[in-house]
């Protein structure tokens, strides 16, 4: 079994691999909130819609002490499955990756040291007024990002935002891109036509039609995103003139490459999308599908988790179509089997994430 699968053109995929192999990333993660996640049936990310305000805070506490001091115990589904960040943890715990957290706006602010960019929590999007100040968090991401560029080998960049993927579709679809059926979902039944009633009363209640936001990328924001995406945005344009990116997510992170195509489009040269199996497994989406209208050449990693065989189920549920991804997850797990000179595999990697669970219950 091959630890990361391959998805793009072997060439670049080959070029980009050589030029961050044996090195050690700096793992970033970059959190936010939308009130679009409170919206019943979009988000599995906490056990009611209204504890998803505390998924991103638990998570980075979760990273870092491995216990949450926001909520009892870590974010979890309504059906008791763990949140992703178990998967990063695992990944940090076994490599030697520094992390970082950035906030982009959140409502609960975790304990925990973070880089702030001064934005607000993010609006529900049916209202056309979703992120208040997305300009002013790019710029202060984006010096930011020229600052560490000049330390670090190459930058992995994650985000925990419930209801994520909502606002993703949002921008995407404001931008002109075929997106609805291409979208993934936290949840083991995709919510399509949840999603796509939240993005037309977003559309109406600002007189936009699909498309007219397109080369517009901070209106696409503002009116249908989050603030975890212009935070993420600056960071991978002021990083990524210098070093390479590996992108940490699942189909938000298309969003974030339409974004980037409409700003700085020869920064998508330097960039991979590290996902997990999971996503490029999911029958009710399709990642390659809106990467192809970005820019057919951006290649896909995912790493090759399999939760099959363990013996808890709120892991095995991962094999079922719930979670997928998340808070860095595929990325993290990807760069620390490439830093580490066949040193850590996936077989160490679900080891580490079993005994860590085993810890929680």
């Amino acid at each position: 079994m091959n630890d990361i699968i391959r998805i793009g053109d072997e060439d670049i995929i080959g070029d980009f691999i050589t030029r961050i192999e044996y090195k050690v990333p700096l793992f970033m993660c970059v959190i936010g909130n939308t009130e679009t996640a409170k919206v019943p049936g979009i988000s599995a990310a906490g056990a009611n819609p209204e504890i998803t305000d505390y998924t991103p805070a638990a998570d980075m506490e979760y990273l870092i002490y491995k216990k949450c001091k926001c909520i009892e115990g870590v974010p979890i589904t309504p059906e008791g499955i763990p949140t992703p960040a178990i998967i990063t943890k695992a990944s940090l715990e076994l490599s030697k990756m520094p992390l970082l957290i950035a906030n982009g706006g959140v409502s609960v602010f975790p304990s925990v040291p973070y880089i702030d960019f001064g934005g607000k929590s993010g609006k529900n999007i049916t209202h056309g007024r979703a992120v208040e100040n997305p300009i002013e968090i790019f710029e202060k991401a984006k010096i930011f990002g020229k600052m560490i560029s000049k330390v670090v080998n190459y930058l992995v960049i994650g985000e925990s935002i419930a209801g994520g993927t909502t606002t993703a579709l949002g921008v995407l679809t404001a931008m002109g891109y075929d997106a609805l059926d291409k979208i993934s979902s936290s949840l083991s039944i995709n919510p399509k036509n949840k999603k796509k009633q939240i993005i037309d009363l977003g559309l109406k209640n600002t007189n936009l039609k699909i498309g007219d936001l397109k080369g517009k990328p901070f209106k696409a924001i503002e009116f249908f995103g989050d603030p975890m995406q212009p935070a993420l945005l600056g960071l991978v344009i002021g990083v990524g003139k210098k070093i390479p990116i590996i992108l940490a997510g699942g189909t938000q992170m298309s969003a974030i490459l339409a974004l980037i195509k409409s700003i700085e489009c020869s920064i998508l040269k330097n960039i991979i999308v590290g996902t997990t199996r999971w996503i490029i497994s999911d029958k009710n989406s399709d990642l390659r599908g809106i990467i192809n209208q970005i820019d057919p050449e951006i290649p896909i990693l995912a790493a090759n988790l399999d939760f099959s065989m363990m013996e808890y189920e709120g892991l095995k549920a991962y094999e079922y179509g719930m979670v997928k991804e998340g808070v860095g997850a595929g990325g993290s797990v990807i760069a620390s089997v490439l830093s580490s000179n066949n040193q850590i595999n996936m077989k160490k990697i679900q080891d580490k994430i079993r005994n860590n669970y085993k810890e929680l219950i």
